[in-house]
């Protein structure tokens, strides 16, 4: 499986003759304006089990990584927290419960199948009234400059067509003295050796438990693709950076499974 992390949008020549932008769909060339709803397709196949799946494939590291990304944001009473691509609320919950339920959350994510899930877990855990659910894209937030006091998207970013354009809106919507957190697998992990074990898991373990417990293997063949097809590190840091964040930094975990990036609008 290939392992680049080139994220130009190569053009290729459409039915009229004229050049038509693409983007990568884990492997596999689509059109641009196609990835987003291949993408809402994969996350409403999954939407029900997601969760669940996580679990699995993660041997449970996940809830650890999303509580460390909690502990860093460090929650406060009246902080209202913009969480992109968090529709089943893992985010939220753990950020309300930082807050001691004085904060307010507004769930973004592309996805309406994945926002039904979470509001009903918000339904049960008795937080209605404390989030707002929006379906709504990453790159085109519907939010007003400067309205938020946090951004969070946690294994999402790189499921969005245009990247920089993301980060760019991250970066527009924030107040100043705002914070950016972003989670994200790592294309490849710190140690070599376990790299190899980790590439051959991700190629035969994680799509055949795709298969058994979500009943779709083809969705999580996409999420290995699209875990590979994600910048370095180092280089979506620099992402960071062109789109206005300062104070840049990221933090490995796992091994280097996965990074926590951290930004600042100052």
């Amino acid at each position: 499986m290939s392992s680049t992390t080139d994220h130009a949008l190569d053009p290729q020549t459409n039915e009229t003759g004229t050049e038509a932008a693409t983007a990568w769909f884990g492997n596999e060339r689509v059109a641009e304006a196609d990835k987003a709803r291949r993408v809402h397709d994969v996350f409403a196949k999954v939407a029900s089990r997601y969760d669940l799946m996580n679990d699995f494939m993660s041997g449970g590291l996940h809830r650890l990584w999303k509580s460390s990304l909690i502990d860093t944001l460090n929650p406060r009473p009246g902080m209202h927290l913009l969480d992109v691509a968090g529709g089943t609320g893992d985010i939220a919950f753990r950020f309300l419960k930082g807050a001691k339920g004085e904060g307010h959350v507004t769930i973004l994510d592309i996805n309406d199948h994945m926002l039904a899930v979470g509001r009903d877990r918000a339904e049960k855990q008795g937080l209605v009234g404390r989030i707002d659910w929006t379906c709504g894209d990453a790159q085109s937030l519907p939010l007003p400059d400067r309205t938020v006091d946090a951004y969070s998207i946690a294994f999402g970013i790189r499921n969005v067509t245009k990247i920089p354009l993301a980060l760019a809106e991250a970066h527009r919507v924030l107040k100043f003295g705002g914070r950016f957190l972003c989670l994200e697998f790592c294309p490849h992990l710190a140690v070599p050796f376990f790299d190899r074990l980790y590439a051959r898991y991700s190629d035969a373990v994680i799509p055949r438990l795709g298969g058994l417990v979500a009943k779709d293997e083809p969705s999580y063949r996409y999420l290995v693709e699209s875990i590979r097809r994600f910048p370095a590190p180092e280089t979506f840091a620099q992402m960071m950076r062109d789109a206005g964040f300062e104070t840049v930094t990221h933090r490995l975990m796992s091994g280097g499974v996965c990074a926590l990036h951290s930004g600042w609008k100052l």
